[in-house]
Parts: C-alpha cells; sequence; structure tokens
C-alpha cells in the first residue's frame, strides 16, 4: 500500500534488503523506504479445484500469487488422462460428479444455466476454463513446475517466509522467497492398494488394479469382475462394468447407505438436503431419532437389509455412497453383493461367508487414497494413517507464523469447490493480517474436539479423518471471514430473501451477500437458482394438463347428483321427467355448462 494513495504496487520480481539495525533485524521487501509497498508473494502448490480458488482470492485481496503446477494443464482430478501421471489421482472416462451444479460452483461465478445438473468430467472442466478465463488466473500458473522443497527460511519467526524450491520440465532449478504458501495437493494424492490384506493375490491369475486405472468397460465383455470397496468409485465402476461383464461381484467389508442424485420431484437431492432449516431441525432431535428417520426414508426406495447393503452402523456414522443405478444392477442380477474377500485361489475368490466364485479375469480395487506433503519437513504437517492435526482443517498450530496453509484437504458431505474457496478467503485475509489466529493452547483445544466428535459419530476408516458437514463448516468458515448471512437481519431488511436463505438449498451465494468479499450479484443468484435447476431439463414443450375439460366434468357430475337427489325427494314430477328427457337435460344445463364436443 502507497501510505498515500493507498494503491497496491504489484511486482513480478522480488526484493530483499538485509537490514542489520537491532530495531530490523530481519528480511523484508521494499516498502516505506521508497514510499511504496510491494504486494506479498504467496505461492500456491497445485492447479486444481483448490488451486484455482486460491488464485483468486489472492488476487481479491492484492496479493501476487504464483502457482505451480505439476501437468501441462489446470483441473487436478477432474482433467481425464488414459495414462495418468505417478501419484495423482485418475478418474474414468463416463465419470459424473455426484454434487449439483448449483451447490458446487464457486460463489460469485454461477455455472451457466444450460450446463446439466450433474455434469460429466468433461463439463467440468469447462467450467474451470470460464472460470480462470474470466478472472485470468492462468497467467499466475507455472505448468510443468514440481515443488521439490518448501522449507522456512532462517529468519521464519520474523518474516513467516519460505524458501520455495522447483524444478521445471527440462530439469532446471529455481529457489525462490515467499511470504505465504497455500497447499493446495488435495486428499487423492496416493493410490492405497492394501494387497498385504488379500492372501493369494500375488498368486492370481487374473489382473487386478487400484481404481485410478480403470477407465472404461470394453474390455472386460462376457468377464467376471470383483470390485472391492463400496465407496462412490466402486459402486459407479461396479454398475458400468456390469453392462458389459459375464458378472460383477461387488465385495464389501462393512456396506452402505445408498444415496441417489435424484431427489423429491426429480430435483436434484442435495438441493432438498441442504438446507439450513433441515439441519437446524435435525440439529435438536436425538441423534438416534435423526438416523431412524433417514435410514427409513432410504429404506422407501429400497430394502438395504434385503439387497444385502444395509451396514451395521447408522446413516450419519459413514460418508454415504451416491449411485441412482446400483439398485436396479443388483436386482437385475448383474450385480452381486458380496462380503469381504478371505483369499484368491488361482482365478477363484473366497469371500469370507465362504461362498467361491470362479474363473475371474479382473478385481479393481477400489479402496482409496492416501495422502502426503513430500516437499514439507515431516515437523511441519506430521501426517500418519491419514490423520493430520490442522486447526480448522488449514493451519498447523505450531508455527510461529501463520503463513502456511493447507486448502482442500476435507472430506465434506457436500462439494469441494465452495468450502475449498472459502478457506482460501480466510487464509488470504489471515496472510495480510486483517484477520487473526488464536493462540497455539486455543487451536490445540478445536483440533481435540473435533478429533473426539469425529471419533464418537463415524466408523473408524481412513476416510473419515477429514470428515466435515458442508453448513456447519462453512458457516464456521464464513464468520472467521465475517461473512457468514444473518438471517434476522435479513428478516427485517430482506424479507424474500431471508425465506429463501433460511429454507432454500443453502448454495454458495450466500455468503457473498455481504462483508469481506461482497458480490452483488449474489441476491440474484439466490432468487433464480431453480431457474438455473430446471433450465436444462426442458428440452421438450409438454401440453398443459386439461384441467378446464377436467373441471367441468366434476362439476358436471356433481350437478347431476345434486339434480337427481332433488328429484327423488321430488317423486310427484318424476313421471313427467322421464316422459320428456330432453327437458331434464335443459335443467342440467342451466345449472353448468356443458364442455364442447370436438369431431
Amino acid at each position: 500500500m502507497n501510505p498515500c494513495t493507498g494503491g497496491v504496487m504489484k511486482s513480478s520480481y522480488y526484493f530483499e534488503v538485509i537490514i542489520s539495525h537491532d530495531f530490523l533485524p530481519h528480511c523484508f521487501t521494499l516498502d516505506c523506504w521508497f514510499g511504496i509497498i510491494m504486494a506479498k508473494r504467496i505461492a500456491v502448490i497445485g492447479g486444481g479445484t483448490s488451486g484455482l480458488a486460491c488464485i483468486k482470492c489472492c488476487l481479491d485481496e492484492g496479493l501476487e500469487p504464483v502457482c505451480f503446477e505439476t501437468s501441462d494443464d489446470i483441473g487436478g482430478l477432474w482433467r481425464f488422462k488414459e495414462n495418468p501421471d505417478p501419484d495423482r489421482a485418475s478418474i474414468y472416462y463416463s465419470l459424473i460428479i455426484n454434487t449439483s451444479k448449483e451447490m458446487m460452483c464457486y460463489s460469485d461465478f454461477p455455472i451457466p444455466a444450460h450446463f446439466p445438473n450433474y455434469m460429466h468430467h468433461s463439463l467440468i472442466m469447462d467450467y474451470f476454463r470460464m472460470y480462470a478465463d474470466h478472472f485470468q488466473l492462468k497467467q499466475h500458473i507455472r505448468f510443468q513446475t514440481k515443488v521439490l522443497r518448501v522449507t522456512p527460511r532462517p529468519d521464519f519467526s520474523h518474516s513467516g517466509q519460505w524458501d520455495v524450491e522447483t524444478e521445471s520440465k527440462d530439469g532446471r532449478r529455481e529457489k525462490q522467497v515467499f511470504d505465504a504458501v497455500m497447499v493446495c495437493t488435495g486428499h487423492h494424492c496416493h493410490p492405497h492398494l492394501p494387497l498385504q490384506d488379500f492372501p493369494g493375490i500375488d498368486m492370481f491369475k487374473g489382473k487386478f488394479f487400484h481404481s485410478r486405472d480403470y477407465k472404461n468397460p470394453e474390455e472386460w465383455r462376457g468377464k467376471g469382475v470383483v470390485v472391492i470397496g463400496i465407496g462412490n468409485s466402486g459402486g459407479d465402476i461396479a454398475v458400468e462394468l456390469s453392462r458389459m461383464a459375464k458378472q460383477v461381484y461387488l465385495s464389501t467389508r462393512r456396506g452402505s447407505w445408498m444415496l441417489n442424485r435424484v431427489g423429491d420431484k426429480g430435483v436434484p437431492s442435495d438441493m432438498i438436503f441442504n438446507k439450513r432449516a433441515l439441519k437446524w431441525f435435525l440439529g435438536w432431535l436425538p441423534v438416534g431419532f435423526s438416523n431412524s428417520w433417514r435410514e427409513k426414508q432410504l429404506n422407501k426406495r429400497f430394502d438395504h437389509k434385503l439387497y444385502g447393503l444395509q451396514p451395521a452402523h447408522r446413516v450419519f456414522s459413514q460418508h454415504p455412497t451416491i449411485s441412482d443405478d446400483l439398485p436396479n444392477r443388483i436386482l437385475s442380477g448383474t450385480v452381486s453383493v458380496k462380503p469381504n474377500v478371505q483369499e484368491f485361489r488361482g482365478s477363484s475368490v473366497v469371500f469370507e461367508d465362504g461362498t467361491v466364485e470362479d474363473d475371474i479375469d479382473l478385481v479393481v480395487f477400489a479402496t482409496g487414497y492416501t495422502f502426503s506433503f513430500p516437499f514439507l519437513s515431516s515437523h511441519v504437517i506430521p501426517v500418519s494413517k491419514n490423520k493430520v492435526s490442522l486447526y480448522k482443517y488449514i493451519y498447523p498450530p505450531g508455527l510461529e507464523r501463520p503463513t502456511l496453509a493447507v486448502i482442500g484437504l476435507i472430506q465434506p458431505l457436500g462439494a469441494i469447490m465452495p468450502v475449498s474457496e472459502m478457506q482460501a478467503r480466510w487464509a488470504t485475509r489471515v496472510f495480510k493480517g486483517l484477520c487473526k489466529l488464536p493462540p497455539i493452547s486455543a487451536m490445540t483445544k478445536d483440533i481435540k474436539a473435533k478429533e473426539q466428535a469425529m471419533a464418537q459419530r463415524y466408523v473408524a476408516a481412513q476416510r473419515h479423518t477429514v470428515q466435515v458437514d458442508y453448513i456447519p463448516y462453512m458457516d464456521e468458515l464464513a464468520k472467521q471471514v465475517g461473512v457468514r448471512p444473518s438471517i434476522l437481519k435479513l428478516l427485517v431488511t430482506d424479507p424474500r430473501l431471508a425465506l429463501n436463505v433460511m429454507f432454500g438449498p443453502c448454495t454458495p451465494y450466500q455468503f457473498r451477500l455481504h462483508g469481506p468479499g461482497q458480490w452483488e450479484g449474489a441476491r440474484q443468484a439466490i432468487l433464480t437458482q431453480w431457474d438455473r435447476v430446471n433450465e436444462p431439463l426442458r428440452t421438450r414443450c409438454t401440453p398443459e394438463p386439461q384441467s378446464q375439460r377436467s373441471s367441468h366434468s366434476l362439476i358436471f357430475s356433481v350437478s347431476v347428483a345434486a339434480l337427481l337427489s332433488a328429484l327423488y325427494y321430488s317423486r310427484a314430477s318424476l313421471h313427467t321427467l322421464i316422459a320428456d328427457p330432453s327437458s331434464l337435460l335443459d335443467k342440467i344445463r342451466a345449472l353448468v355448462p356443458l364442455p364442447l364436443t370436438t369431431q
């Protein structure tokens, strides 16, 4: 900031001066000595969903982001590659996201109305490109550049700065100084392939691989397949393979409650369930009652016990599996649900219930991922069995300066895009000193409280170590930034909007209504969100119901019944009406106009 004009001067290079005076013993950027303050430089590691949000938020706050992306394009996980890069998650060709477009968009950039509500990965990439182009984000990304090391500078306790060493595609190494670092590598880093838990797999005569290496089903036409794991990838892959394979066996240790994308009346289910009023209501109910209510709803669609899917745990104790098609494939017999695999024998698979399936050609391990931070020293962010201690799932509590933020290392019950964006909005304001973190003791207390709550609610599994509920977590972060919507204030100033915020879906636009980063289009985006839901469904002009003819028929029937009742009590004139039926019709016409008949 210029102390006189308040302007921000950005630079693509970095000046460093060592001042030996006692009152300034640390490194600093050229600032008030020349009447300017250079924009703080922020290293963003990863150009995927979270990385794009971080670049945008840095620019919004007048910071200078430099993003390092190992591949040659944006998109991260959502970029389909036939041959995936090492140590990166990869998706299959048919993948469709399981969160709807209104719930997954960035908060100030709605997805186009004509896009389908649940998008194919290619359309998600189109949206990312629109976002990056609109806010001019790509110019801040250094593609095909790997981050080798991120280390605190010797004067970190004063400056909070980091040395970031990178390597380009041609092998050229470079070390730069940054004022803060945002780690956006996600939790889908290394495929988890627990072969040690499956005796005989090394002698299996067929083929096996992790779900990241699955791309399409054509190769497995007429084959026998076992899919291990009933998460979202396992369910999707089992369904797709069942249309080609001779038989698919879906192996699960615990089972799973099954949600579907299509909700009541055909609208996206996440827009029905993610409402503030509903969350508030369920929060007042006993946990057991809430579980029973939700399980009863799910069992109305199909009996989970009958289909072999019902787990021992309750519905809110596990990250749900979302699949509209799996129950249909089970019902048709093309997918058979089996317990955990006990061992492999040649081309046969033995399950824990003693059943044996022969002639298995393929085993797909849909067993999740692990994450790590190889460019950071283990003492900066210790990771053990996918467990990491971060304040609000973002900040390492032990650092002397809050200049390192981990963005997107969460598994939300909802879309990750708006959550990562909210994390980045908070982190960039912390870097600028506009938001303060509490003392280490308070951060440690918050971390332990969340770990205990997690352990009490969820079954023990590596996928539940970074689990968050969408609305409570978003509100928690929004409160830190100062953008949590005030329902009471809205009821006074804008009742229509207040009702939409409270009883409608909690779309990301709610967090742009006021405060830092306010977007003037947020109100209109909320009020028109259902229009964007309906738009891609209006592909055929349907005739209006013949409600007028139906209402005339109803009135006619009631009138005839009333007239006949009157005649019953006026038997004296009955013979006259029978002798002259036309008079009866005239009386009826006098009461109600008859519908016209068409030839």
